[in-house]
C-alpha cells in the first residue's frame, strides 16, 4: 500500500484523539501532507479503531485518489489550509469538550495562565461559524490559519496545525488542558495570569529555538 508508514501515523493519531477523549467516535479528522499528496481520515469510520486502510489520499488540488473511500466531509478545510501555508504538514480537528464549550459560549481561552500553554499555543484565533462541510467554513478557517496555529471554530470545535503530526496533536491536547485550567480557576474565584514581561520572555525563549 502506497504511503503505508504515513497512513499508519495518521490513523494512530486519530485513535489517540479518541482514547484521550478529545473527540467522539464519529467526530474529528486528521491529515498529513506528503509533498503534494494529502493523507486524510475517511468519513463514517469508528475513530476508536480506525486503521491505515481507512486513510485516503487526496491531491493538493482536491482530487480523491482513493475512490473506494469516502473522505472526511471537512476535506475542504484541510485543502484550504495546506494551500495557504506551505509550512504546515499536519492538521488535527477535534471536538474536545472544554475547549469546544468556550467556542459555544463565545469566550476566549486564556493561554497566559501557564508557561506551557503560552509556549505551545501562542494566541488562538476564532473562525466564524459556517455549516460543516461547506466551502464557506473552509474559507473562514483558511483565513484564520494565517494568524495562528490554533483555531477556535465557533459552535463547532477546534483545529490545530503543525510541522508534523505530533506538534499538531500536542497543540490540541494542551489547548484542552488550558481550557480546563481556565474553567477551574474561574470557579476558584479568578486567575493570576502571567505578566506581559513574563509572556515576552516565553515568546523570546521559544522563538530562538
Amino acid at each position: 500500500m502506497k504511503y503505508l508508514k504515513h497512513r499508519k501515523e495518521v490513523a494512530s493519531f486519530m485513535r489517540r484523539l479518541y482514547h484521550q477523549k478529545l473527540t467522539t467516535t464519529s467526530g474529528g479528522n486528521v491529515s498529513q501532507r506528503v509533498e503534494d499528496v494529502i493523507l486524510i481520515t475517511a468519513s463514517q469510520t469508528d475513530k476508536a479503531s480506525i486503521d491505515e486502510h481507512q486513510i485516503g489520499l487526496l491531491t493538493i488540488s482536491g482530487e480523491n485518489l482513493s475512490e473506494n473511500l469516502k473522505l472526511s466531509m471537512e476535506s475542504k478545510i484541510h485543502l484550504a489550509i495546506y494551500n495557504k501555508r506551505s509550512d504546515i504538514k499536519a492538521i488535527v480537528h477535534a471536538h474536545p469538550v472544554f475547549a469546544t464549550s468556550f467556542t459555544i459560549a463565545g469566550k476566549a481561552i486564556q493561554t497566559n495562565l501557564a508557561g506551557e500553554s503560552r509556549a505551545v499555543l501562542g494566541e488562538p484565533v476564532v473562525a466564524p461559524y459556517a455549516l460543516m462541510g461547506t466551502q464557506k467554513l473552509a474559507d473562514n478557517v483558511g483565513l484564520a490559519c494565517l494568524r495562528s496555529n490554533v483555531i477556535l471554530m465557533e459552535n463547532h470545535g477546534i483545529l490545530t496545525v503543525g510541522e508534523n503530526l505530533l506538534q499538531a496533536y500536542d497543540r490540541m491536547e494542551v489547548l484542552e488542558a488550558a481550557a480546563k485550567m481556565a474553567f477551574i480557576t474561574f470557579l476558584l474565584g479568578g486567575a493570576k495570569g502571567l505578566t506581559e514581561i513574563q509572556l515576552r520572555e516565553i515568546d523570546e525563549l521559544f522563538n530562538d529555538q
